[in-house]
């Protein structure tokens, strides 16, 4: 499961992406500095796991990660080919959800690319770019479906109405995403066209320093843009974050952020919020071999959850030892949880709970 950032030129995709996977992404003062979508595999922070490592003292501890994908600015007529638009709108199509970088601070050193900072007037060219592109794909399947709606085909003639409905919605400005269809004819009929505004999307303001914590007028106008799409905005000062993560010294990374009036790095914020994005949830493993934080989708059973560290262990699932996250830490150790009687046996029909420690049981 992948995020890809996007937005328009400059307002700072690849210096968060820098922050976010420390690769070294080419940023510059210019449109298409990235050309190559680059890609990190990023570590969720997890405190979770921190403490977990404290209990256990493991040989070694092995985070969750996250894809990112950092993908080229997008300029207005992207659709039709502008810039580089077909390759750009074809590395998002490839991603999961999207992370949509808006330049929400005045500078006149960085160039915008239409003259001015407008958040809005920048969301909305990527947008209607998105949705333009989306329109093109359901008009294409919709030249195949009519073609047997008129044969008669039940089927068809359904698959046609929900398309004409998506068809109608993108004409009108509204996102795949924001348009009502139930979730049977979601799976059956929206889901397979991989529509780039089906994606969940999450919104980052990129501000000045001084408007990391409480944002700016320019984030205000974002939060009351996006209120009818539920989608999450996180304030970054994507520079302040690139400078911090050029600090060898934890200590003097904890200073930094304490003097902007920050508990964490705003990226490890986006990181775990673009995770929750793409429906994942953690489950760990805890020995003394490693303790290990596990991704699966939200509402994944038992025998699914085993499968991620092996298909044997889903093949062969008999059963699954929960231990809740709290109770290890009240607890201190597995062997008292066991002692306390808060170790629960559970089957294949058990939906993991975020933070759950597990031990798996199988027969191949």
């Amino acid at each position: 499961m992948k995020a890809g950032i996007v937005g328009l030129p400059n307002v700072g995709k690849s210096t968060l992406f820098n922050c976010l996977s420390n690769a070294k992404a080419q940023s510059a003062n210019f449109p298409f500095c990235t050309i190559e979508p680059n890609i990190g595999v990023v570590n969720v922070p997890d405190t979770r796991l921190e403490k977990l490592e404290e209990l256990v003292n493991p040989e070694k501890v092995i985070p969750a990660t996250v894809e990112i994908v950092d993908i080229a600015g997008l300029v207005k007529g992207a659709s039709k080919g502008e810039g580089l638009g077909n390759q750009f709108l074809g590395n998002i199509r490839e991603t999961d959800a999207i992370i949509h970088v808006l330049r929400c601070f005045d500078n006149d050193n960085i160039v915008h690319v239409d003259g001015s900072v407008d958040p809005i007037r920048d969301k909305e060219t990527i947008d209607i770019e998105l949705q333009l592109k989306d329109l093109e794909s359901i008009e294409k399947k919709l030249d195949k479906v009519k073609r047997a709606a008129k044969t008669g085909n039940k089927e068809a003639q359904k698959e046609e109405a929900i398309l004409l409905q998506l068809k109608n919605g993108l004409e009108s400005g509204t996102s795949v995403r924001a348009i009502d269809v139930s979730e049977d004819d979601h799976v059956a009929y929206v889901k397979p066209l991989q529509l780039i505004t089906d994606k969940p999307v999450l919104y980052v303001c990129n501000v000045d320093e001084g408007s990391a914590v409480d944002g700016n007028e320019y984030v205000k106008k974002v939060r009351d843009a996006v209120v009818s799409e539920q989608a999450e905005v996180i304030v970054l000062a994507v520079g302040t974050e690139a400078d911090i993560t050029e600090l060898e010294d934890y200590e003097e990374r904890q200073l930094f952020l304490q003097d902007m009036g920050l508990k964490e790095p705003g990226s490890s914020v986006l990181i775990r919020a673009a995770y929750k994005l793409l429906n994942q949830q953690t489950y760990f493993t805890a020995g003394v071999k490693e303790v290990r934080a596990w991704t699966i989708n939200i509402g994944a059973t038992a025998p699914e959850a085993a499968g991620v560290i092996h298909t044997d262990f889903e093949k062969g699932f008999i059963r699954a030892e929960v231990i809740k996250y709290d109770d290890f830490v009240e607890y201190g150790s597995e062997s008292k949880v066991k002692e306390a009687g808060k170790l629960g046996v559970e089957g294949k029909t058990y939906v993991v709970n975020d933070g759950d420690v597990m031990h798996f049981l199988f027969n191949v």
